[in-house]
């Protein structure tokens, strides 16, 4: 195979930190906007776990926590994971940053952004697309619904990672 200039094989590794640093500044902003206004955004877990907004009647309200104590551990443990994401998604960054003009040194930094890309999906995927909606049905909630946010989330850090993945220029 040929191949490619260092200046293209290098350009593609810019343009994969770019997408991984993208995700950890969303990830920053997220965990900061939640700290900074932790009340709006608990109110929003607090809704969803109490499952107060579901289709009226529903036969599965006993999945619903009301106790206001493990509805803020739940949203701390939310908090907390966004934060973690964050910092590894900011330290993989420099890493892939400090070896974006060499294949090998790149492809060492790789590991720790695809440990915080799958934070990511974990906290969308399993959190909010998967335990959130569907465990307390919250696409029934046309108040209290996050969905449409957690999947362009979820597809956005999906896509990074799979890029991310892609073979590099330099060693394909």
């Amino acid at each position: 195979m040929t191949r490619l200039p260092v200046a293209r094989a290098t350009l593609v590794r810019v343009c994969k930190t770019a997408l991984v640093a993208t995700i950890a500044l969303l990830m920053t902003l997220v965990a900061l906007g939640n700290l900074t206004n932790y009340d709006s955004n608990a109110a929003f877990v607090h809704h969803v776990l109490a499952m107060d907004t579901i289709f009226p009647g529903s036969h599965l309200l006993w999945r619903a926590i009301t106790n206001p104590v493990a509805q803020t551990v739940a949203y701390d443990t939310i908090i907390a994971w966004e934060s973690l994401s964050a910092i590894v998604g900011i330290v993989a960054t420099v890493g892939l940053a400090a070896g974006v003009a060499d294949a090998e040194h790149f492809v060492a930094a790789t590991p720790l952004a695809v440990l915080g890309l799958t934070m990511v999906l974990v906290l969308f995927g399993a959190g909010f697309l998967t335990i959130g909606s569907e465990w307390f049905l919250m696409w029934q909630s046309s108040t209290w619904n996050g969905n449409d946010a957690a999947g362009r989330n979820f597809t956005f850090a999906g896509i990074t990672l799979l890029v991310l993945l892609s073979p590099d220029p330099d060693r394909s």
